[in-house]
């Protein structure tokens, strides 16, 4: 039998969205995030205003979402309980990043799966703002890839 329940917090897949506003990277986990769109490809993230990344987005209208794979969980974790006003998390955790080839963000390299995206719309239906970006590029380390370019998704231990 079915019983009334609250909802405390619902299972999500684990990603990190970086940016960069003024030469500043950060990073931030984010439990809020989906694909919405498959034509054109389109991602979702929830950022409350309070955190450091949400003006860095807002004003530059990109950001990368990085998924992470095991192994990454120290990496994670610190990312996830620190602010980028108080500690410059790259180099705190010597986090290893290029420059996006479309968008003026940093891609995370030892997460395996990166989407760069551009901002087309945003919501605030609540506590997160919901930022809307078009995926311009996708980026997958070459051992997930098919013969095809497809990402092989039960290849990669997620975290």
């Amino acid at each position: 039998m079915k019983k009334e329940a609250n909802i405390q917090r619902m299972p999500f897949i684990n990603t990190i969205v970086s940016c960069r506003k003024d030469g500043k990277d950060n990073a931030l986990a984010v439990g809020f995030a989906a694909n919405i769109s498959f034509e054109p490809w389109m991602f979702m993230v929830g950022i409350v205003p309070e955190r450091f990344s949400y003006d860095m987005i807002k004003d530059t209208g990109v950001f990368v979402v990085n998924i992470p794979a095991k192994g990454f969980e120290k990496e994670y974790g610190f990312i996830g309980t620190k602010s980028g006003r108080d500690v410059d998390k790259f180099k705190e955790l010597n986090l290893n990043s290029e420059d996006g080839d479309v968008v003026d963000a940093p891609i995370l390299t030892d997460c395996p799966v990166n989407f760069e995206c551009t901002v087309v719309d945003s919501i605030k239906p609540g506590s997160h703002e919901l930022f809307i970006g078009r995926v311009d590029k996708v980026h997958c380390d070459e051992e997930y890839l098919d013969d095809e370019g497809n990402v092989i998704w039960n290849k990669i231990e997620l975290l």
